[in-house]
């Protein structure tokens, strides 16, 4: 990322696995997921000190960070990758509480080809919760675990239900639930 007129000073870099958000009312969310949990950071675009680009040049390939900035994030949420399927409690740091409920995927405990190998968590940070929704559908026996990935989620606002998108995975929807597949999508 960098400003228009500064294209060779970057403020922020992103290596593979990076979704970024919008956090109210002018801040930027970026949430990846980590060995053993998810990571939310949220920056402020207009205090990221820029950088030359040959700071980062080869770096990533080096490096497991999945982010580089000159500067720190305001705040960074650590949400477990182990929770049981259900809600639970997290603590959110203010600067996320503006989000009324975000959508996360990442990695989930599997200990056979036919338990869920991936989670969506759903984040109510005003209310300091999180449901994580094993992909009862998302099973080695059923996907290309590392070949096949579901890369993002939305909330369809006229269903209430979720909708999602992939690698070599057709767009879906789920069930009411949100844990097994309903249909795929044309």
């Amino acid at each position: 990322m960098h400003r228009r007129q500064e294209p060779n000073a970057a403020l922020l870099a992103l290596n593979t696995y990076c979704s970024p958000f919008v956090v109210p009312e002018s801040r930027l969310g970026i949430w990846c997921p980590e060995p053993g949990y998810l990571r939310l950071m949220c920056f402020d675009p207009d205090q990221l000190a820029a950088f030359p680009l040959s700071d980062v040049a080869g770096w990533f390939k080096r490096s497991q960070d999945r982010i580089y900035s000159a500067t720190a994030p305001l705040a960074e949420i650590e949400i477990s990758s182990l929770l049981a399927a259900g809600k639970h409690a997290v603590e959110v740091a203010p600067e996320f509480r503006g989000i009324d409920e975000l959508l996360l995927v990442g990695p989930y405990p599997s200990t056979s080809n036919d338990d869920a190998a991936c989670a969506i968590l759903v984040l109510h940070p005003r209310a300091g919760e999180v449901s994580v929704l094993p992909q009862t559908w998302y099973t080695a026996n059923k996907c290309d675990i590392g070949y096949q990935w579901i890369t993002r989620v939305t909330r369809d606002l006229a269903t209430g239900r979720i909708i999602g998108s992939g690698i070599r995975i057709r767009d879906f929807e789920l069930t009411e639930d949100g844990t097994g597949l309903e249909r795929w999508l044309e």
